[in-house]
């Protein structure tokens, strides 16, 4: 079995079929190239807003209406009830101590909530992989790329200017010729392996190990008395990418539609081995009994699957591209499923691609473009592995952990902002890394996090003063409130908080205003919705 192509595309991950469904709509042939079948479990299923405006815009761009409604809970439950996911209204993280019970503080300085849609109608999602993977390969073979699953690649060469894939499908051989191999297959996948590109370590995190399932029966913490309060929340608090934060690690619990839950842990390598990952489901349980709160959440929950264990958690590769090939950021670089970071850096990627693909295709400026893009896309998980390894350093003081995780959310809500405003540019690359009104402090804040000494981190002096250094470091693009400190960790939506952020934007209060209207952020009786900032963005157009 032979076949000419021009893009070889390896992995139908969401990422692989998407990037096929791009590059049909652009006219080239695509073969799609997949070890195992369709439908599978994968990991990696909580969107975020700027994940969904990147969809979005793909969609848009390159004419592909069938997957637009995808970007929406609202949309996606109308036009694809089949394709099952689940409602993400916001980002929780609730810190806990081992053998306590979870117990509010009145300042909420053992909570963070970061509201994350206006209402349900525009929230994000959770993706429920197994459905939402399959449909889009259909997606991609309906648009007319040529998919070959259960196919194993042996043996990968250049010639002539073009590459050639070698392997075996169903006991026959199969060579595929392509002028661009792009690799798909996740971290430490296919390219990595028979290329030996060889891993460099992130330098600022811990080795981190992580163990996950999907579960029937998980309870609601609103079911939970520790966790109500006599204050309505910005949002419903199961209904979010819940965190459960405690020293050297954190429990993700993401809830679908279709009654599984998500659920896992990652760690320290030292906890992993503690609480002896490699067990599996024991070692759940283990880690369970150490927090009361969550064992409770738990508590008549069944696993749906045997245990992962996934034994290297972060990865990044030393290169990213090649003479004839590329690495998306999927499988360029993995570093953690703290901050939802994981899709927003591959869809950032498979934008740079496309637009690669359509203004360069056929031209020798097309090499020269994927190598920078390629050290753009190792660049922004450098950035994403600053960040979240300071987070790591900061799990046992929350306070401290919540003013380094503003960091995100601001960057994140003011690159929201800005591309509805159609200046994506006063954002730059990911997390505004390249800012010099913020980068520089982001990455100060989380360095001096990541490498104080025990006697610095006992010192109240110490501690106030990153704290401060963090909340002064946000003020010059923050435009979703995350400033103001009389909202003790909780923040929802005020429509002023955009305005009084205007000239950050380089825009007016009015074209302020009529995005926001264009949003629909406001309820029928003329009240506003309580909505994140960062979010409310998500249905402005």
């Amino acid at each position: 079995m032979k076949h000419d192509t021009d893009l070889a595309v390896i992995g139908s991950g969401f990422a692989g079929s998407l990037v096929s469904l791009v590059a049909r709509r652009l006219g080239r042939s695509v073969t799609l190239l997949e070890r195992g079948t369709h439908p599978r479990f994968a990991i990696g299923e909580s969107s975020s807003p700027l994940a969904n405006i990147l969809l979005e815009t793909l969609s848009d761009r390159y004419g592909l209406p069938r997957i637009r409604p995808l970007a929406r809970w609202g949309s996606w439950r109308r036009t694809y009830p089949e394709v099952a996911c689940g409602l993400k209204r916001g980002f929780t993280f609730y810190a806990h101590e081992p053998g306590r019970a979870f117990a509010g503080h009145a300042k909420r300085d053992n909570e963070l909530l970061v509201a994350a849609s206006p209402r349900d109608e525009v929230a994000d999602t959770h993706w429920y992989r197994p459905d939402f993977d399959h449909f889009l390969v259909r997606e991609a073979e309906a648009a007319g790329a040529c998919y070959l699953d259960r196919t194993t690649i042996e043996r990968v060469e250049e010639r002539g200017g073009r590459m050639f894939l070698s392997g075996v499908r169903a006991g026959e051989s199969v060579t595929v010729a392509a002028r661009l191999i792009v690799d798909a297959s996740g971290p430490r996948g296919f390219l990595t392996r028979i290329f030996e590109l060889g891993e460099k370590k992130f330098e600022t995190l811990p080795r981190t190990e992580a163990l996950y399932s999907h579960f029937r029966g998980v309870r609601r913490l609103s079911e939970l008395p520790e966790f109500r309060g006599s204050e309505r929340a910005p949002y419903p608090i199961d209904d979010a990418a819940v965190h459960h934060v405690f020293p050297e690690g954190w429990i993700w619990v993401l809830r679908f539609g279709n009654g599984v839950t998500s659920a896992g842990v990652a760690a320290t390598a030292r906890l992993a081995r503690e609480l002896g990952f490699g067990d599996g489901a024991p070692a759940w349980g283990r880690l369970l009994q150490r927090f009361p709160s969550v064992a409770g959440q738990f508590r008549g929950a069944e696993s749906l699957r045997p245990f992962v264990h996934q034994p290297r958690l972060s990865f990044r590769s030393e290169r990213a591209s090649g003479p004839g090939w590329m690495l998306l950021p999927s499988a360029a670089a993995f570093v953690d499923p703290l901050l939802s970071t994981g899709f927003p850096l591959t869809l950032a990627g498979i934008e740079r691609l496309a637009r690669a693909l359509e203004e360069d295709w056929g031209s020798l400026r097309l090499a020269t473009r994927l190598e920078n893009d390629a050290r753009k896309t190792l660049f922004e998980a450098d950035t994403a592995g600053l960040l979240v390894g300071a987070l790591y350093a900061t799990f046992s003081d929350f306070p401290l952990f919540a003013a380094l995780a503003k960091l995100y959310f601001a960057a994140a809500s003011y690159s929201e902002a800005a591309r509805r405003l159609s200046r994506a540019d006063l954002a730059g690359s990911f997390l505004c890394g390249e800012r010099p009104d913020f980068a520089p402090a982001l990455r100060n804040c989380c360095r001096q996090a990541i490498t104080a000494s025990e006697t610095e981190r006992r010192d109240p002096a110490w501690r106030k003063s990153l704290i401060r250094r963090a909340a002064l470091a946000i003020r010059p693009i923050d435009v979703a409130g995350l400033s103001d400190s009389s909202r003790r960790n909780w923040f929802p939506v005020d429509p002023q908080d955009l305005m009084r952020g205007a000239t950050k934007l380089e825009s007016t209060p009015e074209e302020i205003r009529e995005m926001l209207e264009r949003a629909r952020i406001f309820a029928s009786d003329g009240e506003p919705e309580r909505v994140t900032p960062h979010e409310a963005l998500a249905d402005a157009r």
